[in-house]
């Protein structure tokens, strides 16, 4: 496949070669309206030049030369190597779309944060059913029927099998709070309300379970894994209160299609000169900020185990 290109258009920069990278941040790109992949960043320089052939853009192995070439960044790496970079091209004026979690603690977080402000650049997260139009109808709806008492989320995950794609170091070191709670905070905060305290419990390898209690009076539980038998995969979300139930369609959600509506509307802020999104780095943030404090009191409850 090779870019289109378009008069005008923001010139966007890979950020990463791996799976996600190919099958979902380029094809996303360039399918998007007021976008061109024109540039690859990849420590593996092989890898980063067959993505960018394939897309007709130029591999960089040299960061500072990479953003010499691009506007906006799409990140598709590891948190702890996506955070510093991208502080890195904030503070050279770039715009960002990230991925989930932002960073892996709260001082690189807070760089990043600090750096998009001091340089008034736009900065979304990519949280996937957040930018997917079904899911942001329902969303809609369960807004009007609310509120809701509760919820229960559980993201039973086997990325962590031998043969998945996603068997990466970094989730094999971090587990399923880190990769796919920050999807089900996002969701229960949307529709909730921010989380104001929590609670932990931990089951066998990476499983993980989170009491959230949320501005409002709801309360939400949370189950997540990456380690689950193939016949458990799944997602779901269900909301509970007066009105009776409420499942998120997360059937519905096409991943490739919610991308491209997420680099589509970085596109309009930047166009705009708009900062403010649902999904900006703020709530990138708020996020990072539940996984760091669960992060602790899993920790705290190992120590006191020893």
């Amino acid at each position: 496949m090779t870019a289109t290109r378009e008069r005008g258009a923001l010139r966007f920069g890979l950020v990463g070669t791996g799976y996600w990278a190919g099958r979902r941040h380029a094809p996303a790109i360039v399918a998007a309206p007021g976008a061109e992949l024109v540039a690859v960043w990849g420590r593996n320089a092989a890898a980063a030049d067959a993505l960018a052939r394939e897309h007709g853009a130029i591999a960089y192995t040299d960061f500072e030369q990479f953003l010499d070439r691009v506007d906006v960044l799409s990140f598709s790496v590891p948190p702890d190597v996506q955070a510093p970079l991208a502080a890195v091209a904030a503070r050279a004026g770039k715009h960002l779309l990230l991925e989930k979690p932002i960073a892996l603690d709260l001082d690189a977080g807070t760089e990043l944060l600090s750096c998009v402000r001091d340089a008034d650049v736009a900065a979304l997260v990519f949280f996937t059913h957040l930018f997917a139009r079904p899911i942001r109808t329902w969303f809609a709806e369960a807004e009007s029927s609310g509120p809701w008492a509760g919820a229960h989320a559980a993201w039973l995950g086997t990325a962590l099998s031998e043969a998945n794609p996603y068997n990466t170091p970094w989730r094999r070191q971090h587990g399923g709070l880190w990769d796919v709670g920050p999807h089900a905070v996002a969701g229960l905060w949307r529709t909730l309300g921010p989380v104001t305290h929590l609670s932990v419990d931990a089951g066998e390898r990476d499983l993980t379970y989170l009491v959230l209690h949320h501005e409002g009076g709801a309360t939400s539980s949370v189950t997540l894994t990456l380690s689950a038998p193939d016949a458990a995969d799944g997602y779901s979300l269900q909301l509970w209160g007066s009105a009776g139930r409420s499942d998120m369609p997360v059937d519905q959600v096409d991943s490739l299609q919610a991308l491209t509506v997420a680099v589509t509307e970085l596109v309009d802020l930047v166009a705009t000169g708009a900062r403010a999104h649902p999904c900006d780095l703020t709530f990138g943030f708020e996020v990072l900020q539940v996984l760091v404090r669960a992060q602790h009191l899993l920790d705290d409850r190992r120590s006191d185990a020893v």
